[in-house]
């Protein structure tokens, strides 16, 4: 979703402004059984970063989130930085190429796009061309924050990919963002084959948030959504009295976090214009002393494991133990990311804090039926900004319920995973039987092996390896790639697959492909995030350990 700018500005690529602005979440309840979130999407402003190596970073990100869900060694620093490295020499706006100089402005659509990357034909100049000259070790300094990080270089709104602003620090990148919601349908409903979406092109250039409508099931709240489908967030109450976080809702994770007013960052100072917790804050606050840690895919937070009064969706759970991060990676603790905490929806037995998830905690209380989540996950291309999520049941609006169907979870450690029957390319069988997926809401890419991931592509007319285990595919693709849960194929709609065009000028030209190769994990085993998830209505329940997919009404 990244656009191709200066060189220059290539350079400052950690220096993302992740913006958003004040929402509220209004919690819909119409039966004690059933709990339902506004999952609202929030906008990423990213210009600064070429698609490249945004997908490079998405990689790296899913690759450590994939050793750590299959209990393997991940990638060390040194690889993934190598990995950024090769990465530099295939971008078209890198080393050898002349370099645009204007860049993105927030002053509105036309101005920027005005200041976007001049056309990829303009490219093939050379270095010399410019005068500003920059090492590749810099830039790697400037993707990782201390050049000894490199996971912070793939940070993005999943877990721990950022953590949120409060009500006072929303930014105004987040204004351009909605107007950019509030375009025309006809605009939005970019069918397949007619190019990268015009709509999904301006949340790219304007970054910003898109805010989920009113819920349709009982207890529900909205999904926000980040551009181009990346980060999903739901808003609830915490302490006495209740005051909103905004909460990244992850199904690959099984903790819940918020900073703690003693909040520090590990790159220096406090943890940003957050919305905290403590006892300043909250006269139900009780500090157990004792301490946790979590290091997700890109990011770390370390605290202490506290009980406080929460509220999820009208629904008061007293008392409920999870964490305070006195301690956050600059990936939560910057000013810039929209999120005050994380809510882990995976099962407990995977808690760094060894206590509930909120879910479970709510099936406990009998505040629900049962310890069932279930994510309607949505498409700025659409324009329906209906995502939602909802605790103790399925939003039968969402589903066709014809199409319901339900597998085993087959993971042991308490990540959700399914078999895979088989996988398809406009109905053909590519014969890659016997894989499981781990469906993860955190994970925006599908990273498969790269046998598998190279398969797919040759499915698909016009798609290229670019040697470092991404690939391009037309922005114009018409192929349906599915994939089959218990007896039932899932379509992947194909705008889904071309993430982002290589050049913003050229929407139908060539795109980043939303599947890429991961170089760990068992040769059968993916990790599936929203390039899929978007495509179907997506529910876990911890009772049964059983998962369930339909396909959208």
């Amino acid at each position: 979703m990244q656009l191709g700018l200066s060189f220059s500005l290539l350079l400052a690529s950690l220096l993302v402004a992740l913006s958003s602005s004040q929402v509220d979440a209004h919690p819909v309840k119409r039966n004690a059984g059933l709990v339902t979130l506004p999952l609202k999407r929030v906008h990423q402003a990213r210009g600064d970063v070429h698609p490249q190596m945004l997908l490079q970073q998405h990689m790296n990100r899913g690759h450590r989130r994939l050793a750590r869900m299959t209990g393997r060694i991940a990638p060390n620093d040194t690889e993934l930085e190598a990995n950024l490295r090769k990465r530099m020499y295939l971008l078209p706006y890198g080393p050898g190429s002349k370099r645009p100089t204007k860049r993105y402005d927030r002053s509105g659509v036309a101005s920027a796009k005005a200041k976007m990357v001049k056309s990829t034909a303009k490219t093939n100049s050379a270095v010399a061309d410019s005068n500003e000259a920059f090492s590749i070790d810099d830039l790697i300094g400037l993707l990782t924050g201390n050049g000894n990080n490199a996971q912070a270089a793939g940070k993005q709104q999943a877990k721990g990919n950022a953590k949120g602003s409060n009500g006072k620090g929303k930014g105004a990148a987040a204004g351009n963002g909605n107007a950019t919601a509030s375009g025309s349908a006809a605009a939005a409903s970019s069918s397949a084959g007619a190019g990268f979406s015009e709509v999904d092109l301006q949340a790219l250039e304007n970054g910003g948030l898109t805010a989920a409508g009113a819920p349709t099931a009982d207890n529900s709240l909205g999904l926000d959504i980040e551009a181009n489908d990346v980060g999903y967030i739901a808003t609830v109450q915490m302490g006495t009295p209740p005051r909103d976080f905004k909460l990244l809702m992850d199904s690959g994770s099984a903790d819940l976090w918020v900073g703690s007013e003693q909040c520090q960052s590990t790159a220096g100072g406090g943890c940003g214009n957050h919305t905290f917790l403590g006892s300043q804050s909250s006269s139900s606050f009780k500090d157990t002393g004792n301490p946790f840690q979590v290091t997700y895919g890109s990011g770390a937070v370390a605290g202490n494991i506290v009980t406080d009064n929460i509220n999820v969706a009208g629904l008061a759970l007293n008392a409920h133990t999870f964490g305070v991060a006195t301690q956050e990676t600059q990936d939560f603790s910057s000013d810039q990311v929209p999120f005050d905490g994380l809510m882990g929806l995976a099962q407990s037995t995977l808690s760094e804090q060894k206590t509930l998830t909120p879910v479970e905690s709510l099936a406990k209380a009998g505040l629900i039926n049962d310890a069932i989540t279930s994510y309607k996950i949505s498409r700025l291309a659409d324009q329906k900004n209906d995502g939602e999520i909802t605790f103790g049941g399925i939003d039968e609006t969402k589903i066709d319920a014809s199409t319901l169907t339900t597998f085993d979870n087959v993971n042991t450690q308490g990540f959700w995973e399914g078999a895979m029957d088989s996988i398809t390319a406009d109905g053909k069988d590519l014969g890659l039987t016997g894989r499981t997926a781990i469906l993860d809401t955190g994970t925006t890419l599908i990273i498969a092996p790269p046998q598998d991931a190279t398969a797919v592509h040759q499915a698909i007319p016009g798609a290229k390896s670019d040697g470092q285990g991404g690939f391009t595919i037309p922005c114009t693709t018409t192929t349906s790639l599915a994939l089959s849960f218990g007896g039932t194929s899932f379509a992947i709609d194909p705008r889904d697959l071309a993430f982002q065009p290589l050049d913003p000028n050229d929407l139908t030209g060539d795109c980043v492909s939303g599947i890429s190769s991961g170089q760990i994990g068992a040769a059968t085993e993916w990790l599936v995030g929203d390039v899929f998830l978007k495509n179907a209505y997506f529910s876990t329940d911890v009772t049964k350990n059983q998962i369930s997919l339909a396909k959208l009404a």
